[in-house]
């Protein structure tokens, strides 16, 4: 079951159910579902030793599309490699309370940036007050949980190890027995800088904000199956098209792995608020869901390489990846003729609240 053909076929029930909530990153993101691979122009390829030529349909490219730049993530994948140190790394996640997640969705583009800020500022706070060290990280939001439910979060990528200094030199100094803090006290300083934070942004509180917050720490062996977890929902959709199971009378089933049991449970839902579950992890346009800190950030490309040096790191090979394709008469290669983009219907866009319009679907 593709989600565009849910869209498709659930745009007026959509509308009318959720048009008061569908903020312009979401309409965007469904003319593009809608359109991808159908309403975005074509390029045509060609073999120059047998003159054949084929039509091929241009993609939508929208990051929330479950079609689109999955080779994205790949070499998203491949870059983070080349940063792997021979250390032991640990992925630790913070949580918005419960109590704050209306007020992260009524200011995502602040919010989901002060979640960085703050997340990053404790880890290296931590680094410096505990283990006199400069700590780095990768960090990915993520505001799903395993269910679609809407769950604001950060997963950060820690090596575990960083620069320090006698006062005159500065060298590489790892941490000991796999262990960087106690959970309870990185959540207490996480706590105290995010509501800093966020009051320099004059934003109001809920009451019953609780003191007890939530930071979680993993220690991850090398680090690379790690990152390849958090490559998986960077340049698509937040679900895969192979967990939608069925849409059968008025309902849509999908399925996901119980974070708790491990166990592949399934959720029911109308389509309507199936496609609202999935449209809640639209970003807002331009956000930065991947950021880079400290010497792995990209600005810090020559203190990486020296402290690759210092530990003798044996970077993988990057791998070459073809995107040349191949005539299926003669085996030679094809090569793109012509490109002929089409601008993106805009249905969802122009369709506005106060009118009873429904979108010519």
């Amino acid at each position: 079951m593709k989600i565009k053909q849910l869209i498709a076929q659930h745009a007026i029930a959509l509308t009318d159910k959720y048009a008061h909530q569908l903020l312009p990153g979401h309409r965007k993101a469904l003319d593009a579902i809608l359109a991808c691979r159908s309403h975005c122009g074509e390029y045509i390829i060609g073999c120059k030793q047998c003159q054949s030529y084929n039509n091929v349909p241009l993609s939508c490219g929208h990051r929330s599309c479950p079609q689109c730049q999955s080779h994205l993530g790949t070499l998203w994948l491949e870059r983070q490699k080349q940063k792997l140190l021979p250390v032991n790394y640990f992925m630790v996640t913070f949580t918005l309370p419960q109590e704050l997640r209306s007020v992260a969705w009524r200011h995502q583009s602040v919010l989901y940036d002060l979640l960085f800020k703050a997340a990053a500022e404790a880890i290296k706070t931590i680094g410096i007050n505990n283990h006199n060290v400069k700590l780095a990280m990768t960090g990915v939001l993520h505001t799903h949980k395993r269910d679609k439910g809407y769950h604001p979060h950060v997963h950060f990528i820690v090596p575990g190890g960083g620069l320090t200094s006698d006062g005159k030199n500065t060298f590489w100094k790892p941490l000991a027995n796999k262990f960087l803090i106690n959970e309870f006290a990185l959540a207490q300083v996480f706590r105290g800088i995010f509501l800093h934070l966020l009051f320099s942004k004059s934003i109001a509180l809920p009451n019953g904000l609780p003191k007890k917050w939530v930071a979680h720490i993993d220690t991850v062996g090398k680090g690379d199956k790690a990152l390849a977890y958090l490559s998986r929902y960077l340049y698509r959709g937040v679900i895969s098209e192979e967990d939608i199971q069925t849409n059968n009378n008025g309902q849509v089933t999908f399925q996901y792995r119980n974070s708790k049991t491990n166990q592949i449970e399934t959720k029911t839902l109308p389509p309507e608020d199936f496609l609202w579950r999935i449209l809640q992890h639209v970003l807002p346009r331009g956000f930065r869901r991947v950021r880079d800190f400290g010497f792995l950030h990209a600005n810090a490309q020559l203190q990486l390489k020296r402290i690759q040096l210092l530990l003798r790191v044996n970077l993988p090979k990057k791998k070459p990846i073809k995107q040349v394709s191949q005539c299926k008469v003669c085996d030679h290669n094809l090569d793109v003729v012509m490109v002929l983009p089409k601008r993106i219907p805009m249905k969802f866009s122009f369709y506005r609240i106060l009118t009873k319009v429904k979108p010519p679907i």
